[in-house]
């Protein structure tokens, strides 16, 4: 079904996959995929194989939920990790429905490097697995951002205190996937503001992220994936210059890519891409129910809502079963 489901959307100009897990301790939620076994590397292979021979594109959307997480879904009843040991106030999906998340642990200085190793091992599995690159899952208050914001990350040592500090283990995290893979193959999701998964604003929200684009820049990766606003809200739910963080990308980094999400309609993103406020922009929700948006936003033409009933699990309801513009089903 997967297979399929990505098929049926292969009409967009790249598809980024669902968040997928490095390893066995950045998962959050149940029953997501990750990218660490062979058994998962065959799974994906399935997935690319689908969409490329639909003439698609898609890079794998590499994910540590850090301390959004419960330890009833980590091995041997493990605590899930973080930048710091403080509990989020937040939910996660388990076997038994939402729950609250678990304390986590903090990350000692040593373990850091083996999470920036698996994120490279991830990276050479995407590639072995078919992706055309990946995409690492650096927004909604997830394990990158719970490094970079000040609001979360407690730390004494070379990771934490100083904006430089902070942004160290996202620049060690892109540097060893784009040594892996090359930086054309490589690009973050980044949400500066976003209050998701109780990630409160960073003291130095502009500066923290000035620096993170200026770095990722200087790695001349290939996209930076921007949420601008509170996700699935408010855009502007806090104050930031995302047009100075798109100069100082494209400055340092010509070719590189800046791609606008969160809330966009059809004539936001032309007028957003007319008017150089982005190079692309990115539709998530409305590619669930609408598998041929590509052409419904050509045309014009009415978009199908999602069923939320049929969301977390289940079968092909609402998920390959939405029918095309002329009524098909695919």
């Amino acid at each position: 079904m997967a297979a399929t489901y990505y098929r049926q959307r292969a009409s967009a100009g790249l598809i980024i996959s669902e968040g997928t897990q490095i390893s066995p301790l950045g998962q959050g939620y149940l029953d997501t995929p990750g990218i660490h076994t062979a058994t998962q590397l065959a799974g994906w292979r399935h997935v690319t194989d689908a969409v490329h021979e639909a003439g698609g594109k898609i890079v794998a959307q590499l994910w540590h939920v850090g301390r959004i997480s419960h330890t009833s879904l980590l091995s041997d009843k493990q605590i899930p990790v973080s930048s710091t040991a403080r509990v989020a106030k937040a939910q996660t999906f388990t076997a038994t429905g939402f729950a609250p998340v678990s304390v986590p642990r903090t990350l000692g200085s040593g373990e850091v490097a083996s999470v920036i190793h698996d994120f490279r091992v991830g990276a050479r599995n995407a590639i072995a697995a078919g992706f055309d690159g990946v995409e690492v899952h650096g927004a909604h208050g997830y394990l990158v951002e719970q490094f970079l914001r000040d609001s979360i990350n407690d730390r004494t040592d070379i990771y934490g205190g100083s904006i430089e500090n902070r942004v160290r283990f996202v620049t060690e995290v892109m540097t060893a996937i784009a040594n892996e893979i090359g930086g054309g193959r490589s690009g973050i999701r980044l949400s500066p503001v976003s209050p998701v998964n109780d990630a409160a604003l960073d003291s130095s929200t502009q500066a923290t992220y000035n620096l993170v684009v200026e770095r990722m820049a200087a790695l001349r990766i290939a996209f930076i994936h921007i949420v601008e606003g509170a996700t699935g809200g408010a855009r502007d739910f806090a104050h930031l210059d995302y047009a100075d963080l798109r100069r100082r990308f494209k400055e340092g980094n010509e070719g590189g890519i800046w791609i606008a999400n969160n809330g966009y309609t059809r004539d936001m993103a032309l007028d957003a891409v007319k008017n150089g406020a982005a190079d692309a922009v990115a539709f998530g929700k409305a590619f669930i129910s609408n598998p041929d948006l590509v052409l419904r936003l050509k045309e014009n033409a009415p978009l199908a809502s999602p069923d939320p009933k049929t969301m977390y699990g289940g079968d092909e309801r609402g998920y390959t079963d939405y029918p095309l513009l002329n009524g098909e089903v695919t």
